[in-house]
């Protein structure tokens, strides 16, 4: 307990700013939606002018755009991706960061088994990514109420943003794991920058082209299909449990890795 409290605090002033910085982003669209819903002919056909793949890789539907969820659709994947670096950075943070502070020695002395070590710091991080969506989802919740034209589905609106956890669940076992095979990783930035914003363009260039079901199980991005969501109020079912499993495998992996690997300090 004492551990999940002390990683807890850690995480805190980083998790209130990405929370910040997500409503403030969110903020920032939702303040013109109103201005695009009064020249609604005017805007689809400044979209209806760009080019089909670039509609696609932005997650642009013309016909339900001046809709709110369908206007939050579009401005979702540029949360997404914030809510994913977030993760990606506490999961590959969450372990190495004894090796970078040079407290690793400190901490595997104690009377703690190195599972219960990965346990207390995986719920921790669990914990704050729960916090940032929950926050945010009261955030967001009340600015759509604010700038609505006309009524929407709240349970669609709820189903949409319930795809932000998902997507972090995925990148924070995406960073665990990949942080445990790394012996010595001085800076987390870089990896996971270059992980979210790769699988990113990844899934941006798989939205672009033709008959992307299987492509799309390559980016965690793609697996929820906002369009879809509207339409079915439901997710996918193979997504869902491609994701699982990316979670599940990349988290066993982190367990059995860090239990067994020499842990060094940084020169």
């Amino acid at each position: 307990m004492n551990m999940y409290l002390h990683e807890l605090k850690s995480m805190r002033r980083s998790t209130l700013i990405w929370i910040c910085a997500m409503i403030a982003l969110a903020a920032i669209y939702f303040s013109v939606y109103r201005g695009i819903v009064s020249d609604a002919a005017g805007f689809k056909r400044l979209l209806g002018g760009y080019p089909e793949p670039v509609r696609a890789a932005l997650g642009i539907s013309v016909d339900s755009i001046t809709s709110l969820l369908g206007f939050y659709s579009m401005i979702f994947s540029f949360i997404t991706l914030c809510a994913a670096i977030q993760a990606m950075n506490l999961g590959t943070s969450v372990l190495s960061k004894e090796v970078r502070e040079r407290t690793a020695d400190f901490l595997l002395v104690k009377p703690v088994s190195r599972s219960a070590v990965v346990s207390a710091k995986l719920l921790a991080a669990f914990t704050m990514i729960m916090a940032t969506d929950v926050i945010y989802y009261l955030a967001v919740s009340l600015m759509a109420s604010m700038v609505k034209t006309s009524d929407y589905s709240g349970r669609i609106f709820f189903l949409i943003n319930l795809t932000l956890f998902f997507i972090q669940l995925i990148f924070l076992a995406i960073g665990v794991a990949v942080s445990v095979f790394f012996a010595k990783l001085k800076s987390v930035i870089p990896v996971s920058l270059g992980v979210v914003f790769g699988l990113y363009m990844i899934g941006a260039i798989i939205a672009a082209g033709k008959d992307n079901a299987a492509a799309r199980f390559i980016s965690p991005f793609k697996y929820f299909d906002m369009t879809y969501i509207i339409k079915h109020t439901g997710y996918e079912p193979s997504y869902l449990i491609a994701g699982a499993g990316i979670v599940i495998a990349a988290i066993a992996i982190s367990y059995i890795i860090y239990v067994k690997k020499d842990i060094h300090a940084v020169n």
